[in-house]
């Protein structure tokens, strides 16, 4: 399928990195890369079936925003067709990485774009299944990119989609400790410095009060991912927006969705959806 030129792609990712305007989140994946093993596929695996509920086989499949390209194996284990991309060269490079380790390029093309090139968009058509997750609300233009993804799903197709619950003032304030991480090395060792520990506290605690070791038990629970790459990945998502679950449903809604499942929280975490398109 046809892509934007990776080398135009990388220099404007590139210069956003430098401007302190965008989180370099491949790298993190490189890092996670190590710990993917068949378990955190099954894993990942679990949950899509857990929230499309239908059979993927021959499906066509789109990962927008494939990142460890995980996700995007997990599909393909089910049967699907994909098409993944992604804005950061690392995370291209992660999900090809994982192709060879675990899949074949047969039936999983890997591509370099972002969300917002509707050119792009355009030329790949639409899908039976439309994946995003923990995505969106990073592009710096979230409601144009929603748009621009709910566009490629198929008649009757479904949308599966997650994005940072807002929480008001407290999403106010991560807003300004995520800008701060990716100010430069210096605003970064100050936010991993104060709040890593925090988190490491946190998690100990929780193992004391609930009798399990939640470390241990954290790739089950966050579908297949790692405790501190989410920790890492958290504290420098940046660009960063938020919606309430009405705002997400009355948006898709008059563009001919239909809710089939959601997740929702009551914390700074992320909401869950799958949407089908009406017939």
């Amino acid at each position: 399928m046809p892509s934007e030129d990776p080398t135009a792609v990388e220099t404007t990712f590139r210069q956003e990195v430098a401007q302190g305007q965008r989180f370099e989140f491949g790298k993190n994946w490189q890092a996670f890369l190590a710990a993917v093993d068949e378990r955190r596929i099954d894993l990942a695996k679990e949950s899509l079936e857990e929230m499309l509920k239908i059979d993927l086989a021959r499906k066509e499949f789109l990962d927008a925003g494939c990142g460890s390209g995980l996700f995007s194996l997990a599909a393909r284990r089910l049967g699907a067709d994909i098409t993944s991309f992604d804005f950061d060269p690392a995370s291209v490079e992660c999900a090809k990485e994982l192709r060879k380790r675990f899949s074949a390029e047969e039936k999983w093309d890997i591509a370099a774009s972002s969300i917002l090139d509707e050119a792009y968009l355009g030329s790949l058509g639409q899908f039976d299944v439309v994946y995003s997750w923990g995505v969106l609300h990073h592009t710096g233009r979230m409601w144009q990119a929603l748009d621009n993804l709910q566009r490629r799903v198929a008649p009757e197709g479904q949308l599966f989609i997650s994005i940072y619950n807002d929480e008001g003032l407290v999403s106010q304030l991560w807003v300004k400790v995520k800008r701060f991480y990716c100010s430069g090395p210096i605003g970064q060792a100050i936010v991993m410095g104060v709040f890593i520990p925090l988190f490491a506290v946190k998690a100990g605690l929780q193992c004391v009060v609930q009798f399990r070791n939640v470390f241990a038990d954290y790739a089950h629970t966050a579908r297949g991912m790692s405790m501190f790459r989410d920790w890492i990945d958290w504290l420098g998502g940046y660009p960063f927006e938020v919606a309430k679950p009405e705002e997400v449903l009355a948006f898709l809604r008059v563009r001919g969705f239909e809710l089939e499942n959601l997740k929702t929280t009551n914390r700074m975490g992320c909401n869950e959806f799958v949407f089908r398109r009406a017939k």
